[in-house]
This record gives structure tokens, C-alpha cells and sequence, in this order.
């Protein structure tokens, strides 16, 4: 009967702590209308990227869903047209995984788009394989695409008079770490073949959104551009809690910032180096042409 009692307390405990820290939730009160502004997000079609674009449309946002699957995205979209009254929420195909897929995408907007208010890099994947171009997978569409996406737009999104760039990371890249060498030599964040190795990729593929947001917000400087770079929890999709934190006005302070949970965050020690963050950026460039 003892043991069952201290069973239950250390499981209650563990339970307890799980859900102040790993678990913690947070509730959407943001409520700032989004009328005549454009949001550009990646994989729109599920998941939080889905709960972020209903409650974008919800404020009147006009929402451009960049996405691989087109029937997913469509389906995505004609539920929240219908659920938020929004008709202007619409499909542009866009594969993370092709360079070239999206300069086309990126091409595409800057010839459409009078205005881009703010890009939301949303779309990630665990996995293993390599992309259209070469690279590891996780690297690949994690990281480098949107790096590839975020410079193509940031002349569009500097016309705006406050945009913002939204780079959805985890708190798993406390785990991870960026091994120029091996990067180099395989163009992947890690070798080997077994699903750890391929988590261990995942981790420091989000290392390398937060590299990149702290990198990109020092050339930002001086511009009317901020950004940020978000560990969403757990989410509660019906809710899009973690929308309140980008549509919270006097953020752009805390540009280059790191978020979990709608609180202001530290990263881990890795993701505070500005070295790394910068050579990162040269790498990311030459691997994506843009050099």
C-alpha cells in the first residue's frame, strides 16, 4: 500500500511538473484586426498552421497559404472561409524541399501581392531523405527553405510600414547543435540511419531557426521589419493560442527574440551565439545561391 502511495505521488508530480513546463498552455487574447493586411504562411493545411490561419481570417487577414499538398490546402481553406465568413484565403503551391519550387512561389506574390505584411515560416517535418536540391531533408526544408523564402520576400516585406516575420521553432533545439564539417561534407545536419539520428537532425535543424531569426533580425536593423522565432507549446488547435504573442503590439523591441508559450523566453546557450548564427547565414547563402 506504501508503494502504491509514493507510486502515485511521484507520477502526480511528474504530471504536475510536465504541465508548468513541457505541457503549459495559453490562451489567445489577442484580438487586433488584420483587415487590408497580407499573411503569407507555409503548411496552412493542418495542424498549427491551420489553427493560424483561421484565426488570421478571423481578423479580416487576407491569408496566402503556401503549400505541397493541393487538395489538403483546399480543403483547409474552404473550412475556414466557411467558419470565418473570409473569402480571401487562398492557395499557392510551394515545396520547401525544391529551391525552385520556391523562387516560383516567391515570384509568384512579389508579382501579385501589392503588399506582404508578414511571413509566418510554419511548415516542418521529421524524417529522413534528401530534398530536390541535395540536401538532408530536415535541413533542407526546415531551415534552408524558408531562408531561401524569407530573403526572396524581405524587399516586399520592407515596403510595409510594421511587417513581421514569424519563424516557428521547439524547444527541442536545446538538444541540438550545428557541425559546420559534417554540414559541408553531406549537406545534412547529421548522418546515419536510425530514428534518433534523424531526431537529433530535427533538433538542430529548430537550433538553425532560431541561428537564423537572431541573425536576420541584426541585418534587420533600421528597417521596419521584426522577427521572431516561436516554440508554440502544446497547442490547442480550436484556439490558435499562440497568435496573441505576434499580434501583441510593442514587440518590435524584442526583435530576434525567442518565445514559449507566449512568454518571452532564453534559449539555449547554442542558440545565442552570433558566430555560428552568421556563419550559418554564409552557408545557408551559398548553398541557396544567393552569393
Amino acid at each position: 500500500m506504501l508503494q502504491f502511495v509514493l507510486l502515485f505521488v511521484v507520477v502526480a508530480g511528474v504530471y504536475l511538473l510536465l504541465n508548468k513546463t513541457l505541457f503549459k498552455r495559453s490562451r489567445c487574447r489577442g484580438n487586433l484586426p488584420m483587415a487590408k493586411k497580407t499573411v503569407v504562411i507555409t503548411g496552412g493545411n493542418s495542424g498549427i498552421g491551420k489553427a493560424t490561419a483561421l484565426n488570421l481570417a478571423r481578423r479580416g487577414a487576407r491569408v496566402i497559404m503556401g503549400c505541397r499538398n493541393q487538395r489538403t490546402a483546399e480543403a483547409a481553406i474552404l473550412e475556414i472561409q466557411q467558419e470565418t465568413g473570409n473569402s480571401d484565403v487562398a492557395f499557392r503551391h510551394l515545396d520547401l524541399a525544391s529551391l525552385k519550387s520556391i523562387r516560383n512561389f516567391a515570384e509568384n506574390l512579389l508579382k501579385s501581392e501589392p503588399n506582404i505584411d508578414m511571413l509566418i515560416n510554419n511548415a516542418g517535418l521529421v524524417g529522413d531523405g534528401r530534398t530536390e536540391d541535395g540536401f538532408g531533408v530536415q535541413f533542407g526544408v526546415n531551415h534552408l527553405g524558408h531562408f531561401l523564402l524569407t530573403n526572396l520576400l524581405l524587399d516586399k516585406l520592407k515596403q510595409s510600414p510594421s511587417a513581421r516575420i514569424i519563424t516557428v521553432s521547439s524547444m527541442a533545439h536545446r538538444w541540438g547543435h550545428v557541425d559546420f564539417q559534417t554540414l559541408l561534407q553531406t549537406r545534412d545536419l547529421g548522418t546515419g540511419s536510425y530514428s534518433w539520428q534523424f531526431f537529433a537532425a530535427y533538433c538542430s535543424s529548430k537550433l538553425c531557426n532560431i541561428l537564423f531569426t537572431r541573425e536576420l533580425s541584426r541585418r534587420l536593423q533600421g528597417t521596419s521589419v521584426s522577427c521572431f522565432c516561436v516554440h508554440p507549446g502544446v497547442i490547442r488547435t480550436e484556439l490558435a493560442r499562440n497568435i496573441s504573442l505576434w499580434q501583441k503590439e510593442g514587440l518590435e523591441k524584442l526583435s530576434g527574440s525567442y518565445f514559449s508559450c507566449c512568454e518571452l523566453q532564453e534559449p539555449a546557450s547554442q542558440a545565442k551565439d552570433s558566430q555560428t548564427a552568421r556563419r550559418l547565414w554564409e552557408e545557408s547563402e551559398r548553398f541557396c545561391g544567393l552569393q
